[in-house]
């Protein structure tokens, strides 16, 4: 009897990378910018995007390939300071990423869209955290 097995990990992809900048904005408009999520492995893997904690180290420019997460920081007018999630919708002050999770099936790709609603003037950061599990 032959037995044999192959061990693998998640791996994927996300671009842009970080950071997604929507520029100067007038207050009370929208923009609208997207990231692709691809699965670049043979297991189908489940996602969260979730507000990283403060003290979380900042990922730039970067995707991965070895399962790690990454970070991506979005810039945008000074509001108040709130995370919550709704109806597949994670919604920072002023921003709102949708879908917050999901499931992404060998070699498929998820589009994740990031709108912005400028409300009071000045600038901010406010950063995200792409949960893959079985990385």
């Amino acid at each position: 009897v032959r037995v044999s097995a192959k061990a693998v990990y998640s791996k994927y992809s996300i671009e842009p990378a970080s950071p997604i900048n929507f520029g100067a904005m007038v207050k009370g408009t929208k923009k609208t910018q997207t990231l692709l999520l691809e699965n670049k492995g043979v297991l189908k893997f489940r996602f969260c995007i979730q507000q990283a904690p403060k003290d979380a180290p900042v990922l730039e420019s970067k995707s991965s390939e070895q399962g790690e997460s990454a970070t991506s920081t979005t810039k945008r007018s000074v509001g108040r300071k709130s995370s919550a999630v709704t109806q597949g919708h994670l919604n920072l002050g002023m921003f709102t990423v949708s879908p917050c999770s999901g499931s992404i099936a060998p070699w498929g790709q998820q589009k994740i869209t990031v709108e912005c609603l400028a409300g009071q003037e000045g600038i901010c950061e406010e950063r995200i955290y792409f949960d893959i599990t079985s990385r």
